[in-house]
């Protein structure tokens, strides 16, 4: 006779040693040996033919079950958003009420500018993946001193990994683009010196070692097929991206449409094409494809200039975007509105996996600016308000990132407060160079050198914590029932 589905499979002894239960569904449901013995006691004499239908149906009717939790740990685990936690402020929460906080949401990552301790303890055992960073001051001593980095590493990172799931180290920030040209020399020693450190620990692989970018360092940037570094930064950014291509470490770089759109706030249809809003779009004459927005083409002309200099492998990490919701009376396209459409659509384009059009089907890690508003920053009032929650843990707007919640979408193009002059796409370059390299102020939007809280980090490139056994064991149960029921 021929073999039934759903059926026959069960005629073989229940003996799956070769496909060993994964983590989740031991717990959920008893073990072959356990069900093998019950079949075969004197408990429960009962023809295998029968109990191959019993078993069959009862798996059938979990597969909508499965379903369910599936979608829900895909909704829900989204290794793409990060937050960067900046502590240039005096009215900060506790570590401790700050990781509660963040176990709230959907955002698995968090890029700290330093090593403050109480924050990397208070994220120990929480999954969050954790960016680390060396200060600028720093970069000389890790550069010249093996020991130096070696001590850096024991008291930043041995401390406390694995319980803190430290992920990435980055090393300067924005050293590149820095007026200090000694300081740009020492960067790729400092990096290598603290990889070392890493290996000698046995954490290399397991922890990255990167710097980050401000968008200063393009030379073009429209459209975004032309992106191209400055040649000036050419010899150390080859020797950096070598670096990042060897040990699979990201290049991390600062995109801010608010920048853009700042620079250049009468391009018609700028302030929707920068807030994710429904626009005419911006084909790129060489490559003929369309851009809806300026992250992606701003992200793609740095794929671009990656893919120019030959490193087509090296991953792109945003280290940090965002968009401020109030400032100064003369700061353009500042408001609640705009920070709220610009985060909210950036975490329904990550979530929704498109990509960008260089780079389709997958989401780029991103870590948006900021978790909290930093109050002791100078400059511009925007400076000062960034930020995605209060010091109480209320949200300042919803930007979809609340696991009880949905992302708020907006649909209709936020008017932009002064347009009057209307300059053609082919005027101005897409992507607009961030503020001037500013002052030594850790961590600002306006990407600087560092000082206060440190420097720079970004990255992540697995899932982390508990959602990846959960995951891939719903993964491996849902489809070894299918493929043993059919």
């Amino acid at each position: 006779m021929g073999r039934r589905k759903g059926i026959a499979w069960f005629s073989y002894p229940l003996n799956f040693s070769p496909l060993p239960p994964p983590p989740l569904y031991i717990p959920l449901f008893p073990s072959t040996h356990f069900i093998h013995s019950f079949i075969h006691s004197k408990v429960f004499q009962v023809p295998q033919t029968y109990m191959a239908i019993l078993l069959s149906h009862s798996a059938l009717s979990l597969l909508p079950f499965l379903a369910l939790i599936l979608s829900f740990y895909l909704s829900n685990c989204e290794p793409f958003i990060g937050v960067n936690y900046g502590q240039v402020a005096d009215n900060l929460p506790p570590p401790s009420a700050t990781a509660k906080l963040l176990q709230s949401t959907a955002i698995e990552k968090v890029r700290l500018y330093g090593t403050d301790p109480a924050i990397i303890k208070a994220l120990a055992n929480t999954g969050k993946g954790i960016v680390i960073g060396a200060a600028n001051g720093d970069v000389p001593s890790l550069a010249s001193d093996p020991n130096f980095a070696k001590n850096w590493v024991s008291s930043n990172v041995l401390a406390y990994y694995p319980a803190s799931n430290i992920i990435l180290i980055t090393v300067g920030n924005e050293v590149i683009t820095s007026p200090d040209q000694n300081l740009m020399n020492q960067l790729i020693p400092a990096v290598q010196n603290v990889q070392n450190a890493l290996d000698a620990a046995s954490l290399g692989g397991k922890v990255k070692v990167s710097t980050v970018h401000s968008m200063a360092v393009l030379s073009a940037s429209e459209p975004p097929s032309a992106g191209k570094f400055h040649p000036e930064y050419n010899t150390v950014l080859q020797g950096l991206l070598s670096f990042n291509n060897a040990t699979g470490s990201p290049f991390a770089i600062n995109p801010y449409p608010f920048f853009a759109f700042r620079d250049d706030p009468g391009r018609a249809e700028n302030l929707a094409f920068c807030l994710f809003q429904p626009n005419s779009g911006r084909v790129d004459s060489n490559s003929n494809l369309k851009y809806m927005n300026m992250f992606d083409a701003q992200v793609d002309a740095v794929r671009s200039a990656l893919d120019s200099l030959g490193f087509k492998n090296v991953e792109i990490v945003v280290a940090e975007t965002g968009w401020p919701y109030k400032g100064d009376s003369n700061e353009v396209g500042v408001s609640l509105e705009n920070a709220k459409a610009y985060n909210s659509g950036l975490v329904a384009h990550l979530r929704s996996m498109v990509g960008t059009p260089l780079m389709p089907g997958k989401s780029v890690d991103t870590y948006l600016f900021a978790l909290y508003d930093e109050d002791l920053k100078p400059g511009a009032a925007s400076e000062r308000a960034f930020g995605l929650f209060n010091p109480d843990q209320s949200m300042i707007y919803d930007a979809g990132l609340l696991l009880t919640q949905q992302p708020s979408n907006t649909t209709s193009p936020v008017v932009a407060p002064t347009p009057e002059v209307s300059k053609s796409p082919e005027t101005t370059p897409v992507v607009s160079q961030p503020p001037e390299a500013a002052t030594n102020v850790s961590k600002s939007p306006v990407i600087p050198v560092q000082t206060g809280p440190s420097a720079t980090p970004n990255k992540a490139e697995h899932l982390y914590g508990n959602e990846v056994t959960i995951l891939q064991s719903l993964i491996f149960f849902f489809t070894f029932v299918i493929s043993m029921l059919f």
